[in-house]
């Protein structure tokens, strides 16, 4: 069953469990919209990777959101970004481990033959293919620049 599917599906059941499902179905009706708009704007039918960046994209600005209202010290906006994100976080596959991650970029470096810091851009982005929707652009950052010291 493709992502998109498995959106269907749950917001169906989100739908018959009425008040208990209101934040899911809000949740997956807005990422099935942006899933929409994508197509439309593309005028292509999106195949699962794309819809896993869309995902993560949606992911990205709660989490975004997330650290505002921490700053602003808005706990009822806070719960309810986290609450967003876990709902989304169950379509996106497993997050590697550090140990996974550190693999990786270890494996790119050698392959890419990177000597230091100013070849972060040549290793980023084959990183971020091998990774892609089971890690955070921020965590493989920092990673990459750990190793390349």
């Amino acid at each position: 069953m493709s992502i998109k599917e498995q959106l269907t599906e749950d917001m169906k059941t989100a739908m018959k469990e009425r008040e208990a499902g209101k934040l899911r179905l809000s949740v997956i009706r807005m990422v099935r919209s942006n899933i929409k708009n994508t197509e439309i704007n593309e005028k292509r039918e999106l195949n699962d990777d794309d819809v896993l960046a869309v995902l993560m994209k949606e992911v990205k600005m709660r989490q975004d959101s997330l650290e505002e209202f921490k700053k602003a010290d808005r706990q009822e906006l806070v719960a309810q970004a986290e609450e967003e994100i876990a709902i989304l976080k169950k379509y996106l596959p497993a997050a590697l481990s550090d140990e996974e991650l550190k693999a990786i970029v270890a494996e790119v470096i050698a392959q890419t033959g990177a000597a230091g810091p100013k070849d972060m851009g040549k290793v980023m982005p084959e990183v971020m293919a091998k990774t892609k929707g089971r890690a955070d652009g921020k965590r493989i950052s920092a990673m990459v620049r750990e190793l390349l010291k």
